[in-house]
């Protein structure tokens, strides 16, 4: 039984003429309710599990009950937020300069307009205006009267009347649809759902017109309407929208204002009945004027509107149609410019979207229905993704701004409208039976799939994002934006995570960085990775949890799969070959680099190619710098004052002499220490007597590629605690958390480090 409004006319048409259920709206229907359940449920569970716990995150809601939920439909509309958002921050304001010119004369003044708009270049548009100034009369070249029509609004659909209520009343759609329903409950007004924006040449328009005509303030038009000889009454246009169920929104019952009704449902029925009494009236007209001049072969333009009937004007409050007169000009006549200026301005970036506009956007694109897309608007201020001002204009959050950021990053632009479009059309190919409601499922959740598995890959993108605007949660050890692989080998205390450097390349480092050092470079062949569930069987201590690579094929030899599940530890030996041809990601880019010495772990180094840290050239060892070798003799006799406590050692940092001092505090007293003398220099280092420095190599896992595989890697070699000698400030106190970064030896700093150039 099909009936567009509760009336009695209707329900017993709709018993007469039964029909059947058609089934191709109920497919559509349900894949369409498939794929968002699906594909919503996912997402929102992905990005959810992930971050809410990483991250302080500012909402509506405590953190134990934050939801980051991901919609088909609501994230493309928060997508056109941020978008907007995006483009008034990237606006930079540019000058302009343009011509006004005004006439005043008996009848008037008449403003024109430069036809060339405005220009960017002030010396071009100096020169035009010294052009104009000295030759200051203006001919009139065209006059032109024409008359003018401004049309009344097609019939009202639902995302008409919501964008009308949001300009007109400021009320939110979601608000609007809640009156809406309440009004069509009662009986007063059809079926506020539907998209169809034209009348049935069955629907008897005069008989709704007849009902409103005993209404206090539109009554009187309502009898002008249909009175023959005043000639008001035209069949309503048609906006080409027809969803086959239900007709535009009309007036269904008289009323002149119930007792229960609020403001709004007074306003939202008035807006009604207006809109339905303006679609069925004339056109207003106007009598239209433009008057062209020529100054020196500048030509500028000015128009006059006179309106000669307002027709559906006088009904439709919410409209209006400015009229201006301007003196009467005749073609050749010539005249002095009152006023002849040259002004500046300065270019705007487009306003905030207002809800009005978001729905327009909405519309255009095909996100969501008219039933839904209210919900969807409401969704984003309730998952505090976007704000609404007092002027109902839109704002994304820093958290709505960090995932649309993130999943731009990743490179598939869920954020946009172009995949809910393309689904949008296949529901209504499956409602009119073009397509099959199994084959748009399957099609539909294959792309979407391929999208989640792509972003759970891609991941550290959404992490990178959200540190942007906000700060870690005191419990995440995983502050560089990666998974947890392994523990620590060096310190024994901290996570070693995966992660990604500014320049794309990929690494295994400790998060205790930079009091640990320890890293491993991934081959610089890797264009994404990800951390699996699956630890390594062979590799011990564990878990060693198994890294999903995929490989830029171009840059591996053609005998390896682009993917591979490989493991960091050791055990896996291609990843050990791929090192060894594509080199790592430590220093240069992954293309054009030689091969690399093997050592004996995955990491592998690659000192042939790889530019000195000191001098920035190739063909040489960062230890082997001509320029550090005497620095490094340098070092070594300072280490040797140092641990035999003569009276000075040489600065390194300015070159000039550190004197022996000893601290008066109360916890250092006697304690001897050497302070650089120059105030711009803080270089201090404490003895209290000789030492006994010996070195060892620790049996790093990861540590011997950073400098050439030869020991000398950061955190790979230390060197034992001397204990005589410590850290202390300015004032004698003893420092910590600080070791150096050749050997790992908290006692010193690299500075004064024994094997600094060994």
């Amino acid at each position: 039984m099909i009936f567009g409004y509760v009336n009695s006319r209707e329900i017993h048409q709709a018993v007469q003429n039964l029909v059947d259920p058609n089934e191709w709206f109920s497919d559509a229907v349900d894949a369409r309710q498939e794929i968002d359940l699906r594909i919503g449920a996912s997402f929102t569970r992905f990005q959810t599990m992930l971050l809410k716990d990483k991250f302080h995150i500012d909402s509506a809601t405590g953190d134990r009950n934050l939801v980051l939920s991901y919609g088909p439909c609501q994230f493309p509309t928060l997508g056109f937020v941020v978008e907007r958002y995006w483009e008034i921050q990237s606006h930079e304001p540019e000058e302009f300069w343009i011509i006004n010119c005004s006439h005043r004369s008996d009848e008037g003044t008449a403003s024109f307009s430069w036809m060339r708009g405005h220009l960017f270049d002030y010396t071009s548009a100096v020169i035009i205006y010294e052009m104009c100034v000295q030759e200051p009369t203006a001919t009139v070249t065209k006059v032109r009267q024409q008359e003018k029509l401004k049309y009344p609004p097609y019939p009202l659909s639902t995302i008409e009347l919501e964008k009308r209520a949001s300009r007109y009343f400021r009320m939110s759609s979601e608000h609007t649809m809640k009156v809406a329903e309440d009004l069509y409950q009662a009986g007063f007004i059809s079926y506020p759902r539907t998209e169809t924006d034209s009348f049935s040449s069955r629907t008897d328009l005069h008989t709704i017109v007849q009902e409103q005509q005993g209404h206090p303030v539109w009554g009187s038009y309502a009898q002008r309407l249909l009175d023959p000889e005043a000639g008001l009454w035209r069949n309503p246009g048609s906006g080409g929208h027809d969803d086959k169920a239900h007709p535009p929104i009309h007036p269904t019952k008289f009323s002149a204002g119930e007792s229960g009704w609020s403001q709004d449902h007074h306003r939202l029925y008035e807006l009604v009945v207006r809109h339905f009494l303006a679609c069925v009236s004339q056109p207003a007209v106007g009598a239209e004027t433009i008057v062209e001049i020529d100054i020196a072969s500048e030509q500028f333009s000015a128009c006059g509107r006179m309106i000669l009937a307002k027709n559906y004007l006088d009904v439709y409050r919410f409209e209006s149609w400015g009229g201006s007169m301007i003196p009467t000009y005749a073609h050749g006549q010539q005249f002095i410019p009152t006023t002849l200026t040259l002004d500046s301005g300065v270019t705007r970036p487009p306003p905030l979207l207002s809800e009005a506009d978001l729905l327009s956007c909405m519309d255009r694109a095909g996100i969501g229905t008219d039933a839904t897309m209210h919900d969807h608007i409401k969704k984003l201020l309730d998952r505090f993704y976007a704000t609404k001002d007092a002027n109902t204009r839109f704002s994304p959050t820093n958290l709505g701004e960090a995932l649309v950021m993130g999943y731009d990053d990743m490179g598939y632009e869920l954020w946009k409208p172009n995949l809910r479009s393309m689904m949008e059309n296949d529901m209504k190919e499956v409602s009119v039976g073009n397509k099959s409601r199994a084959e748009v499922l399957a099609s539909c959740l294959q792309q979407m799939k391929a999208c989640f598995l792509d972003a759970r890959m891609k991941k550290v993108k959404l992490l990178q994002a959200m540190a942007i605007f906000f700060e870690r949660s005191g419990g995440d050890e995983q502050r560089a934006s990666g998974e947890v692989v392994c523990r620590c080998g060096i310190c024994q205390e901290s996570n070693m995570v995966l992660r990604q450097s500014r320049d794309g390349n990929f690494m295994v480092g400790c998060v205790a960085y930079p009091q640990c050092r320890n890293a491993v470079w991934l081959p610089g062949s890797v264009s994404e990775a990800a951390v699996t569930s699956n630890a390594c069987n062979s590799c011990t201590p564990g878990p060693v949890y198994l890294i999903q690579f995929k490989f830029r094929q171009h840059e591996i030899p053609p005998s390896f799969s682009a993917t591979h599940l490989g493991c960091i530890g050791g055990c896996d030996e291609t990843l050990r070959q791929l090192i060894e041809i594509c080199g790592t990601g430590s220093r240069i880019p992954a293309r054009g680099r030689g091969p690399s010495v093997s050592s004996g772990n995955v990491q592998q180094s690659n000192t042939g190619q790889r530019a000195c840290i000191y001098c920035q050239q190739t063909g040489h060892a960062s230890s082997d710098c001509p320029s550090q070798l005497s620095g490094s003799r340098n070092a070594r006799s300072r280490a040797m004052n140092m641990q035999s406590g003569e009276s000075f050692i040489q600065c390194t940092t300015c070159g000039m002499t550190c004197v022996l001092r000893t601290a008066n505090t109360a916890n250092n007293r006697g304690r001897k220490f050497y302070s650089c003398p120059s105030q711009e220099c803080n270089f201090f280092a404490g003895t209290r007597g000789r030492s006994n420095p010996h070195t060892h190599i620790s049996g790093s896992a990861s540590n011997t590629s950073r400098r050439g595989g030869c020991g000398r890697g950061r955190g790979s070699q230390s060197v034992g605690r001397a204990p005589d000698m410590t850290f202390v400030s300015a004032t004698g106190d003893p420092i910590s958390g600080r070791r150096c970064y050749v050997c790992g030896d908290p006692s010193h700093f690299a500075n004064v480090c024994p094997n600094r150039g060994t």
